[in-house]
């Protein structure tokens, strides 16, 4: 009698973990939108925290740092790389790979900072060039004011940060600075945490030697060239119809939207 009631004690494991459910009765997400092209990577979807309007302003910050760090090491992965052995404390030959070459990352300001922490945080003492373009609110057509790149960017890996990739001015811009600089299309990973569809497609086409690596691709663009999507309560209940970069600490992390633009005025 003891053995069964022991049986019938369900596993403290029961009931977690991936395969706990019968695969259609497994919860879903809303997923990325599909782009056929080879040059586009797209992380696996988990970004529902930092879309979810009641998320605080500390988990906001968090997931959003997370998901950039893990881009980053997305990107790291399309390095080529050569076979090296190597000696285990213990005396072992280990044979593994290892990157030959040199690596920096670029920054589209004032957006493309905020990916600049996770840069560090997976390649330590990494170099980091600048480049400033903004959107002419009236032709919506990026502009030049800005590029500091270093000096010898043309031999280098450079990894492109720019969080939002609406329409892809402003990126595209930045791929045509880069190769006048001398860096071959082909070294160029294109870091972004949330694209349209219409805009990556159109950049994966133009740069079919350049990857692009992306947590979310979204279901388009509005009527002002905006993506649909918004990070958190900060832009909801906050700012309303903002766009363009906006900083959410001085810590310089991110709401991720494009130049903040309020429809509410200040007091006079």
């Amino acid at each position: 009698m003891a053995d069964e009631r022991l049986e019938a004690i369900p596993s403290p494991a029961q009931g977690v973990g991936p395969i706990y459910r019968p695969e259609g009765e497994k919860p879903t997400a809303t997923v990325s939108k599909d782009i056929p092209y080879e040059n586009v990577h797209v992380l696996p979807q988990t970004p529902h925290m930092i879309r979810d309007k009641r998320t605080g302003r500390a988990d906001f910050i968090f997931y959003s740092n997370r998901i950039i760090r893990l881009l980053v090491e997305e990107g790291l992965n399309h390095l080529p790389v050569v076979e090296q052995a190597v000696t285990t404390p213990v005396g072992r030959t280990y044979l593994g790979v290892k990157f030959e070459g040199k690596i920096c990352g670029v920054s589209i300001m004032r957006a493309g900072e905020a990916m600049e922490q996770g840069l560090r945080d997976c390649c330590r003492s990494v170099r980091i060039g600048k480049i400033l373009i903004q959107r002419d609110e009236e032709t919506c057509k990026p502009k030049l004011f800005y590029e500091k790149l270093p000096a010898d960017i043309s031999s280098r890996w450079v990894l492109l940060l720019d969080p939002m990739f609406a329409t892809g001015g402003s990126a595209t811009l930045a791929v045509e600075i880069l190769k006048a600089k001398g860096v071959p299309e082909d070294r160029i990973l294109f870091l972004n945490l949330i694209a349209s569809p219409s805009g990556v497609a159109d950049f994966a086409e133009r740069f079919p030697k350049l990857r692009v690596v992306t947590a979310f691709i979204d279901q388009g663009l509005d009527e002002k060239k905006l993506i649909y999507f918004y990070f958190s309560l900060f832009l909801i209940s906050s700012l309303t119809g903002c766009y363009h970069t906006g900083i959410l600490s001085l810590g310089l992390v991110i709401l991720v939207i494009d130049t903040i633009r309020c429809d509410t005025q200040s007091p006079k």
